[in-house]
């Protein structure tokens, strides 16, 4: 079976209460998964405030130097509308 990211997309928009989304949630992805998602939506809100050093930051909140080199590489290659909007979105 082959999983469609856009059928998870569309269940997630679907969704009209926190609580329920929470719950689709917590049915989709295991604690560690939830973590792993909140780690990486901190780290590129960290790195797009920029201030702190992506040491800092993995001291700070003990995310993995890979991961958060992983989230600098995906910003370098935004184009500057691409990274406004991303700003916009999590910030």
């Amino acid at each position: 079976m082959r999983a469609e990211w856009e059928q998870v997309v569309e269940k997630v928009e679907q969704q009209q209460q926190r609580e329920s989304l929470q719950e689709l949630f917590e049915l989709l992805l295991t604690e560690d998964e939830r973590s792993a998602v909140a780690g990486r939506l901190k780290v590129f809100q960290l790195l797009l405030q920029g201030e702190l050093s992506q040491r800092q930051i993995a001291a700070q909140y003990q995310v993995s130097i890979a991961t958060i080199t992983r989230c600098s590489n995906y910003l370098k290659h935004m184009t500057p509308e691409q990274r406004q909007s991303i700003q916009a979105l999590i910030l």
